[in-house]
């Protein structure tokens, strides 16, 4: 029983669950937003948020489910994944569409109970639908299309930090969104590249890359990151809701993480895995706490430069 408790855990993927984080980013500035702060604080917004989050969480899993039902020959090719549940035989492929429908439906129930009972949030199940139906394009051809395939996971990134805000109802910045972009972007871009070395019989997309143009565009989607974060937190818009300019300190943090997972790419790390990487490698986790805690101090100098004024 426990073993095949732990066997469909690997085969949800639980542990990428993680990559769902991005739907509290609208909730994690809202709180510190002045104009927003009571739509965002206390403990419902953050329910419906983690809810939403769920949802997200469980969708994803049935999409992997039935993508390793589709990818099941090409899976058995590449040294890692076909020791994955489906691959490996040990959980059926029949199996593994029944769990992923019923995961799929039991992760619409939250959608739909946000629209009964705020029907002017309709956006939060409007995105988990085109999220979903983005997938089965992906799933179905989209994935075989070289560069394309990695500009759709970008997008699903964009659209769960839109479903958090929606969620809550509360205004999310485009340059974040822009910047969640540009950064997921250089992670798949990454995670491609690594594929290229590891097993490039094992994606049809691979083929089509050239390492060189690989190399470029995870380069330029990297600066591209910075400079839009950085961009948003010098913004006037940005430090009129905020009421701080020193948020941009932040984008310190930013560029040392890119620069880590760079390294990582280049050290031969496992990429392929970002999850692996985030919650294993300490140094990304220090860089982390200290965005983290740098983003908490920015806004509250904001109290003492005011007290001081006082």
């Amino acid at each position: 029983m426990k073993k095949s408790i732990h066997t469909w855990l690997r085969a949800l993927r639980v542990n990428q669950w993680t990559k769902n984080g991005i739907v509290f980013l609208a909730w994690f500035f809202a709180v510190a937003d002045p104009s927003q702060a009571a739509m965002a604080r206390g403990i419902r917004p953050f329910i419906l948020v983690a809810a939403m989050a769920t949802a997200f969480c469980l969708v994803s899993s049935a999409f992997y489910l039935l993508n390793d039902v589709a990818d099941f020959d090409a899976d058995r090719l590449h040294p890692v994944k076909r020791l994955r549940p489906v691959a490996a035989g040990l959980v059926s492929r029949i199996d593994a569409v029944r769990v992923a429908l019923s995961l799929f439906a039991i992760a619409l129930m939250f959608p739909c109970y946000l629209v009964f009972r705020h029907p002017d949030r309709t956006w939060g199940f409007a995105v988990i639908l085109i999220y979903s139906v983005m997938q089965c394009a992906y799933s179905g051809f989209l994935k075989r299309i070289p560069y394309i395939d990695v500009a759709v996971i970008a997008a699903g990134f964009v659209l769960r930090a839109v479903a958090g805000a929606a969620a809550m109802d509360v205004r999310i910045s485009p340059w974040l969104l822009a910047c969640a972009f540009a950064l997921s972007l250089f992670i798949a871009l990454a995670k491609r590249r690594h594929e290229m070395s590891v097993a490039i019989e094992s994606r049809a997309a691979l083929k089509g890359y050239h390492p060189v143009a690989l190399d470029v565009l995870m380069f330029a989607s990297a600066l591209a990151t910075l400079v839009v974060y950085t961009w948003y937190t010098l913004s006037p818009d940005t430090m009129s809701r905020f009421g701080t300019r020193y948020l941009v300190v932040t984008a310190v943090f930013v560029a040392l993480g890119l620069v880590r997972y760079i390294r990582l790419v280049y050290s031969k790390a496992d990429v392929g895995r970002p999850e692996k990487i985030l919650l294993s490698d300490w140094p990304m986790w220090i860089i982390l706490a200290l965005y983290g805690a740098s983003a908490v101090l920015a806004v509250l100098l904001r109290y003492v430069v005011t007290a001081s004024g006082a």
